[in-house]
């Protein structure tokens, strides 16, 4: 490692280190504890050293997770409430299979866990959900109205509001949300209109939360701020908080910290790669262009006789898996196979390859996962979870590898363009896909996502010139990342 690369690696040892800190300072002054009920992972929140305390149930979305949600919950804690988080079934930690029927007894194995804390007063309970999350506190706060004195339903979706039921709604929506604002506006109106009267439980209100789509939403001020209002109003809370949750700011400081590390190391011990110099750009640039005509159309054709958005226990991710490997195969077929085998030179695994490749996935993994454990996803894959990893990886491969054979020996501009060119085109193939296959609709809300995971993975392939080295690390990663993100299912 030369003294430059060095350098990097210290100053990434030392951002990394920075965040750490940044993130476990949210901590201070309060009470985390990991609960496990009825075999449904939890995370409860307080403050310290307090007399009990007005508690709050906090549900996620579809394909979310307890730690998407931790910004209220810190928010609410620092400013003297206590909060329990918990994953429904088939999402995070949660072994059990997605069933939708199981949401509202998932919901009340949260709500005895939360009356079992002894930071938390009985008689002052209020609940908040997000997406689908959002039907089922609505539901319960329904059918048990006399239990919470105050719903926040954040991105809401249907439920049977009235002016009566429930006990003071707070519907907030992200600006960038689509349906969800006229959504929320008809159920505004359907639960009697904007009224102040929290005393008698007869509030309602619906906050536009601007610039914020259906994930950000949860990382916004304004939402936590708003929702923390609500709360003080209806508790008549006099407390007040400066803390604004930064975590997710830190964690991108993390993320920062561990591309610099896989930058400081990667070349340092990777052999001189043989670059593939042969191909035109019309057999990349063409494969890329045309890959989602076969990815789209095979799925397509899949989804005619097999339930695809179940494939493989997981809801819609192995479809996702399908699809990047329809698409990958095609890609390969263009640049003509042969690139890849002229690599190995008469060995089909050569060790430093691999090695390099694995050593990739583990500087992925720890610079986006290792904090995202506790900031926002359930990182660490559970049984059922790591056994569809492999498979998931290896159905990414063909794609990865593709796209590193294409970004091997370009300049920062042409990447620049690669990585715009290719984020298009793969968000236009899926929105295809969507509109072929509507049981795959959940995709859309990922989209957002896209151009800052291949952004990262464009920015791998710079420092990991071996193709085969960079299909191999990327692959692993993103079939981890869907492992991890969609829900289990029977």
């Amino acid at each position: 490692m030369n003294r430059q690369r060095f350098l990097m690696l210290v100053a990434a040892i030392i951002l990394i280190a920075i965040s750490w800190f940044g993130v476990f300072k949210a901590r201070s002054g309060l009470v985390v504890r990991s609960l496990t009920a009825n075999d449904i992972p939890m995370i409860f929140i307080a403050p310290k050293n307090s007399d009990p305390v007005p508690g709050v149930l906090i549900a996620h979305g579809f394909a979310g997770s307890k730690q998407l949600m931790l910004g209220y919950g810190y928010t609410f804690a620092q400013a003297g409430y206590s909060s329990l988080l918990w994953d429904f079934s088939g999402h995070g930690a949660n072994p059990a299979p997605l069933n939708m029927e199981t949401l509202q007894p998932d919901l009340e194995v949260a709500y005895q866990a939360l009356l079992e804390q002894p930071e938390v007063d009985p008689e002052r309970l209020a609940i908040l959900g997000h997406s689908m999350g959002s039907s089922a506190v609505m539901t319960a706060s329904i059918e048990q109205r006399d239990r919470f004195d105050a719903t926040i339903a954040v991105s809401p979706t249907r439920a049977g509001v009235t002016a009566e039921k429930p006990a003071n709604l707070q519907l907030q929506v992200g600006s960038g949300e689509g349906q969800f604002v006229e959504s929320a506006r008809k159920l505004l109106q359907t639960a009697g209109g904007n009224n102040q009267n929290l005393v008698e439980g007869k509030g309602r209100k619906l906050i536009v939360v601007p610039k914020v789509e259906h994930i950000t939403i949860l990382f916004s001020d304004i939402s936590h701020q708003s929702a923390l209002q609500w709360l003080n109003q209806t508790f008549s809370q006099l407390k007040t908080s400066s803390y604004m949750d930064r975590r997710i700011g830190w964690y991108g400081l993390h993320l920062i910290g561990g591309l610099m590390a896989l930058a400081a190391i990667v070349p340092s011990v990777a052999a001189p790669a043989t670059p593939i110099t042969s191909l035109k750009p019309w057999q990349n640039w063409g494969g890329l262009l045309a890959m989602p005509l076969a990815a789209t159309a095979g799925v397509r054709l899949i989804s005619q006789g097999v339930e695809l958005e179940n494939l493989g226990g997981l809801k819609v991710g192995g479809a996702l898996g399908i699809w990047f490997l329809l698409g990958g195969l095609f890609w390969l077929g263009v640049q003509g196979l042969w690139p890849a085998r002229t690599r190995w030179q008469g060995q089909f695994f050569p060790s430093k390859t691999v090695g390099i490749g694995l050593l990739v996935f583990i500087l992925l993994w720890l610079a986006f996962g290792a904090m995202a454990q506790v900031v926002w996803v359930q990182w660490w894959l559970i049984p059922a979870r790591l056994q569809l990893w492999p498979i998931l990886s290896l159905a990414c491969l063909p794609w990865f590898l593709a796209s590193g054979i294409a970004q091997q020996e370009i300049g920062i501009g042409k990447r620049i363009l690669w990585w715009l060119g290719q984020t298009i085109v793969l968000i236009a193939g899926l929105v295809w896909t969507i509109s072929l296959v509507p049981q795959l609709g959940f995709v859309f809300l990922l989209l957002p996502v896209f151009p800052i995971f291949f952004g990262i993975l464009s920015f791998v392939a710079a420092y990991v010139k071996d193709a085969w080295s960079y299909g191999i690390g990327s692959a692993l990663f993103f079939g981890w990342s869907l492992a991890a993100a969609f829900p289990l299912v029977a």
